[in-house]
């Protein structure tokens, strides 16, 4: 008697439903961890946007109700190379005077 080897259909589908279980349980993580990771990211880029309004007005010698351009802060010469931008894609960045918070 020879006997052929390979999984049932019962394996096959307990295989499948472990699978779909983690599955269920591990998407919803990634996508929470994706918008908070996106959050922190426009977080870190108003911080970068921040020092460069004060380190402009530092150098150019205006006081705290003056209101950079953004060519005065993003260039290839200037405090930041490339204008960032929000991962979100929702929320863009507005310069406001040097004492105002982004």
């Amino acid at each position: 008697m020879t006997r052929k080897s390979g999984f049932t259909l019962v394996e096959i589908m307990i295989v499948v439903a472990i699978i779909g279980l983690l599955a269920a349980i591990a998407i919803p993580n990634f996508v929470k961890a994706r918008t908070a990771s996106q959050a922190n990211a426009c977080i870190a880029n108003m911080k970068q946007i921040e020092g460069a309004k004060a380190t402009w007005a530092l150098e150019a010698k205006k006081n705290n109700t003056d209101t950079p351009l953004a060519a005065d802060l993003f260039g290839a010469t200037q405090y930041i190379r490339v204008a960032p931008v929000c991962p979100s894609g929702t929320t863009a960045y507005t310069l406001g005077t040097v004492a105002t918070p982004q």
